[in-house]
């Protein structure tokens, strides 16, 4: 199998790196991270322009025809800025999962909305307390004349702050642990009932909390089938999790490079600290984590896409759990490469090890994937 990039896509790699190059150095960064956004919405424009927002969706949908293995590719190059926007929530998720389970009047209006640049969407799925199970939503919905009326909680919503749209999951039948009986809802975040608190996670990244009380929706919000998402919730996890572990590739390529050069400055004895054995072999192990991971994250891309459940979930949760290791391993040795140095706010390592912290715990740590990919080859 040829794992080379094709030429389209070696050039919309090239194009995004000179512009994170060009306007989205470290100062840059730590300004929209400060901003009331918490990211540049002069950058999404720019990423519409590059057709980044369209990138993964098929032509018949208004996309540009590509896959998970193009937004891999995305997201490993704002990995090596630590970029601020919303892709992951808004494209990778969210619009991922419209271009699934929507009707052709909800893919034209909010991937249509998407892929301009002019619409942010995102994922309200996560409950407090449910440890990574997708099937425990005790979110309700109740029918009400053609409409419904919707209470619950939703935990850490990637990107809700400065959300559109939320595509909220709710359960329509059965218990809180019960795979049926879940329905997605498009919801406006500025609709009575609903209240999003907003926050700064500690890699800079904005989530919220968001709390529906007696919110009602008309009929026509209802996103695929009634009592059915859980599918669909679960493919578009799962393209997220390829996209993270992509996005982690990125990070842990930048910070090695990072170390590195700190390395060849810092002085000890009169000699740079890179002369020492025991720093170049700690720096070894750290670049092939890197280049393992490179193979995991570019595995669980090519089978996030899959319709088969199970060969896809051994993928991406094989890559979660490989990746969740070699970057503690990556993040904790260039902390303690770099000194004190490592854990101070003036320096892009310790942002890096942020990121990476967030990663790991993000859509399930390395012992929920280790079990998930176990449970996966107890079942082949």
């Amino acid at each position: 199998m040829d794992f080379n990039f094709s030429e389209e896509q070696v050039a919309i790699q090239d194009s995004l790196r000179r512009f994170l190059t060009k306007d989205y150095g470290f100062e840059q960064r730590r300004a929209i991270a400060k901003s009331a956004d918490g990211f540049s919405r002069e950058a999404w424009a720019t990423y519409a322009e590059l057709g980044l927002l369209a990138l993964p969706f098929s032509e018949e949908h208004g996309g540009l025809g590509g896959n998970s293995v193009d937004a891999m590719i995305v997201m490993e190059t704002l990995g090596t800025n630590l970029a601020l926007e919303p892709y992951l929530a808004t494209v990778v998720v969210a619009g991922s999962l419209i271009a699934d389970v929507g009707s052709d009047a909800q893919r034209d209006k909010l991937l249509g909305g998407i892929t301009g640049g002019e619409l942010l969407v995102s994922l309200a799925h996560q409950e407090p307390g449910a440890r990574y199970n997708r099937q425990h939503v005790a979110t309700s919905a109740k029918k009400e004349g053609d409409g419904w009326v919707l209470n619950g909680h939703k935990a850490v919503v990637l990107g809700a702050p400065s959300a559109d749209q939320l595509l909220v999951s709710a359960r329509t039948s059965g218990a809180a642990f019960d795979a049926n009986g879940i329905t997605l809802f498009v919801v406006d975040p500025k609709a009575a009932g609903v209240t999003v608190t907003g926050y700064t996670n500690q890699d800079g990244q904005r989530a919220g909390e968001v709390v529906l009380k007696n919110v009602k929706v008309g009929a026509d919000a209802v996103l695929g089938k009634v009592d059915g998402a859980l599918a669909g919730i679960e493919r578009a996890i799962d393209r997220g999790i390829a996209g993270l572990c992509a996005e982690a590739v990125g990070i842990m390529t930048a910070l090695n490079a990072t170390t590195l050069d700190y390395l060849k400055q810092r002085k000890q004895f009169g000699v740079p600290i890179g002369k020492f054995q025991a720093l170049q072999h700690r720096m070894a192990e750290m670049a092939i984590a890197a280049e393992q991971s490179r193979s995991m994250a570019t595995l669980a891309a090519l089978r996030a896409d899959s319709t088969d459940a199970a060969e896809r979930s051994r993928a991406v949760s094989g890559a979660k759990a490989y990746i969740g290791q070699a970057l503690r391993k990556v993040g904790q040795d260039a902390v303690q490469m770099h000194g004190g140095m490592g854990v101070t706010d003036e320096l892009m390592a310790a942002h890096y090890f942020k990121r990476l912290t967030i990663i790991n715990s993000t859509f399930g740590d390395t012992d929920h994937h280790l079990a998930r990919f176990s449970d996966t080859l107890l079942t082949a």
